[in-house]
């Protein structure tokens, strides 16, 4: 994806509540971010992101999740404008996994579930995947994961489930595009 239209991925949003918002791709000096929010988040929401909880996020990893080709791997970042510092809140991201598949993956911080961001974020993530020919996700979830789950089922149709050691492995692909709107409860 070249500079314009990566451009197209950068807005400033209010929130129902009145929070004020910026969703953009995820940049090489996020990496130092991403560890930060990892910090802030609790043991449950790391746990169901990484099924692993660790003291902090390798400095190796943040990196990897920080430089994206923005094509192949994608990511968006939610910034939290009402704060004095611009703090990351929320990320999602897909990889390839097999020929036209893609992983995704999301992670919204603890105190701001809730508010509409991972509709947006998923909204937006599978709007850049299908410009960049990407149509079929590949979504692991903690099976006791109900708002991961929920949020998955109401942007996308399940091609494929598959339940193994607590993990829910879905083949999914995208909903008829709708509008771009921000409603509270994810």
């Amino acid at each position: 994806m070249d500079t314009l239209s990566l451009a197209r991925f950068d807005r400033t949003l209010e929130l129902p509540t009145g929070e004020r918002v910026r969703i953009r791709p995820i940049r090489p000096e996020d990496e130092l971010r991403l560890s930060e929010l990892y910090d802030r988040s609790s043991r449950d929401t790391r746990y169901q992101r990484f099924f692993t909880v660790l003291r902090r996020l390798p400095p190796d990893w943040a990196r990897l999740l920080a430089n994206v080709d923005y094509d192949r791997r994608f990511a968006l970042v939610v910034e939290d404008l009402t704060a004095p510092s611009t703090s990351l809140i929320g990320v999602a991201r897909y990889e390839p996994v097999e020929e036209g598949v893609a992983e995704v993956a999301f992670v919204v911080e603890d105190r701001w579930q809730g508010k509409g961001l991972g509709t947006l974020l998923i909204t937006e993530l599978f709007r850049a995947a299908a410009e960049n020919g990407i149509t079929r996700f590949r979504a692991s979830v903690l099976a006791d994961n109900r708002r991961m789950l929920d949020l998955l089922v109401r942007h996308a149709d399940v091609l494929e489930r598959r339940v193994q050691q607590g993990v829910a492995d879905l083949l999914l692909t995208p909903k008829a595009y709708r509008p771009r709107t921000v409603s509270t409860g994810q």
